[in-house]
C-alpha cells in the first residue's frame, strides 16, 4: 500500500512538472538583498550584482518545481567600499576562496492563494544548511509585449556564524558590532522563457 501512494505522489508530481515553465530571471528588476544590525542600533542593507537563477512555475498551480541560484559573493554592494572589501575577505564571505553562495529549492508548499514555504540548502563558504524562506506570490502577468512575468518575494532569516562568518569585535559600553542574524530580502521579477 505505501509503495502505491508514493508512486500516485511521484506520478502526480511529475504531472504537476509538466505544467511548469521555466522563467528567467529580468535582473534590471530583481533585488537580492539582506540586512544586519550594526553596532546594535541600525540595520546596515547590502545587495548582491552577480547572479543566476533557474525557476520552474506552474502559473495555474501557483507552485514551484524548482528553484535554484548562484550568487558571487564578490558582488556584494553595501554602498561603502571599504565595508563591502571587509565582506569579501576571509573575515566573512572569503570570495577568493569562495566565490559562489548557492541556494537549491527542495521543497514548495502554497499555503495561501498568494504565500507559501520554501524550504531549501544554502551553501555559503562551503558550509549547507537548510533554511526556510517565506514566499509571497505578487503576480503573474502579460507585459506590453507579449511575455509573461512572474513577480514574488523570498523572505527569510540565517545566523551568519552557522555559515563560518564569525568575525566580530565587542562594543566598549556592550554589544557587538556585526549582528549574527541577517535578514534575507529578495525581490524576483522573471520572464517565461
Amino acid at each position: 500500500m505505501r509503495i502505491l501512494v508514493k508512486l500516485i505522489g511521484v506520478v502526480a508530481l511529475f504531472l504537476g512538472m509538466l505544467n511548469a515553465a521555466e522563467f528567467n530571471v529580468d535582473k534590471s528588476h530583481t533585488n537580492v538583498g539582506f540586512s544586519v544590525k550594526h553596532m546594535m542600533i541600525s540595520n546596515v542593507k547590502g545587495k548582491f550584482e552577480t547572479y543566476d537563477a533557474k525557476i520552474d512555475f506552474d502559473e495555474k498551480t501557483k507552485k514551484f518545481y524548482a528553484l535554484s541560484a548562484t550568487i558571487k559573493t564578490n558582488s556584494v554592494d553595501t554602498a561603502n567600499e571599504k565595508r563591502d572589501k571587509h565582506l569579501r575577505s576571509a573575515d566573512f564571505f572569503y570570495s577568493s576562496k569562495f566565490p559562489d553562495m548557492k541556494f537549491v529549492m527542495k521543497s514548495f508548499k502554497l499555503e495561501e492563494d498568494n504565500e507559501g514555504i520554501m524550504v531549501g540548502d544554502l551553501t555559503i563558504r562551503g558550509v549547507t544548511k537548510e533554511v526556510k524562506l517565506e514566499v509571497e506570490l505578487n503576480g503573474v502577468i502579460k507585459d506590453f509585449r507579449g511575455a509573461t512575468r512572474l513577480g514574488f518575494t523570498l523572505e527569510g532569516e540565517i545566523n551568519r556564524k552557522d555559515f563560518g562568518l564569525k568575525w566580530n569585535k565587542a562594543l566598549e559600553l556592550g554589544g557587538v558590532v556585526v549582528g549574527e542574524k541577517v535578514e534575507i530580502e529578495v525581490e524576483v521579477e522573471a520572464i517565461k522563457k
